[in-house]
């Protein structure tokens, strides 16, 4: 069976692309976000995941209002990034993994989660820059299974609902009939918010009770409604689902999960911004 080893969580503000385009990892207002990247380059390197499995929320890519899912997965041969111009400029198409593609699809709709399967499916920046945050050098060294969770139009899934979803992921990947070494990954938050009364909206003690939730008490976001998420986190914020999700898939495949290394930054586009590994034991 396939071997789960961990979990990573980033945010991914398209300005991050714009930097690593321009060469400003240096820069005294990025250093301190890319910084915290090296340790976790140095696990990856030896732990040499095969296939990522993406939780991260569509921008208007392949999703508009007039169709938005709850879940979608993609069960593409390839992923070609079509961002909307903040990030990096050109990438090499990413090449999915379509046996697990399929077998985390049947398995969810087995466990009875409704999801729009994609056959086709572009990638914007919530995808393509984890991938080149994590592996920043040279064309991405693993294969893709992008996992779509809708944070943008109401009505949201419930955090309990992510979580669960995560598990049932965590189930599919190590019940996956592969040698192959899997990692998940979260995209997104964590507290922002970009537009209305509260925009700029930051909510620090809120994000780090978050971060060590995922350590320490996994399921403890759940006790939230969608609603409280929003008015603690901002109407962005609640990207933090996909790093429930990423906890989640966790459970399944081990005693528990030890953290490698993470980092919380403010601010980076009035964003909070994290980063994290975890390591199943």
């Amino acid at each position: 069976m396939a071997q789960l080893i961990g979990g990573l969580g980033t945010s991914h503000i398209p300005a991050i692309g714009r930097a690593i385009h321009l060469g400003l990892q240096q820069d005294p207002y990025w250093k301190p976000f890319f910084d915290s990247f090296p340790p976790i380059h140095q696990w990856l390197g030896e732990k040499r995941p095969d296939v990522v499995v993406m939780f991260y929320n569509d921008h208007g890519l392949n999703f508009f209002l007039d169709k938005m899912p709850t879940f979608a997965v993609g069960a593409a041969p390839q992923y070609n990034n079509a961002d909307e111009g903040w990030g990096i400029p050109t990438l090499a198409p990413f090449q999915g993994e379509l046996d697990l593609s399929w077998h985390i699809v049947n398995t969810l709709v087995e466990k009875e989660f409704d999801i729009v399967t994609c056959q086709e499916m572009l990638v914007d920046h919530a995808c393509t820059l984890p991938l080149k945050l994590f592996w920043p050098e040279g064309d991405c060294p693993v294969t893709i299974v992008p996992v779509c969770i809708n944070t943008v139009q109401f009505p949201l899934p419930k955090p309990s609902r992510v979580y669960a979803l995560g598990k049932a992921v965590g189930e599919a990947i190590t019940s996956w009939n592969s040698d192959k070494k899997v990692a998940v990954i979260a995209s997104g938050g964590l507290s922002h918010q970009l537009d209305g009364e509260r925009a700029g909206f930051i909510n620090k003690r809120f994000d780090l009770q978050f971060m060590e939730s995922l350590q320490t008490n996994p399921e403890w976001a759940t006790q939230f409604s969608i609603h409280e998420l929003v008015e603690k986190t901002g109407t962005q914020g609640v990207e933090l689902l996909m790093w429930l999700a990423m906890r989640g898939a966790l459970t399944t495949a081990g005693a528990g999960a030890r953290l490698v290394h993470s980092n919380y930054h403010i601010p980076i586009s009035n964003t909070a911004s994290a980063v994290m590994a975890l390591e199943t034991v």
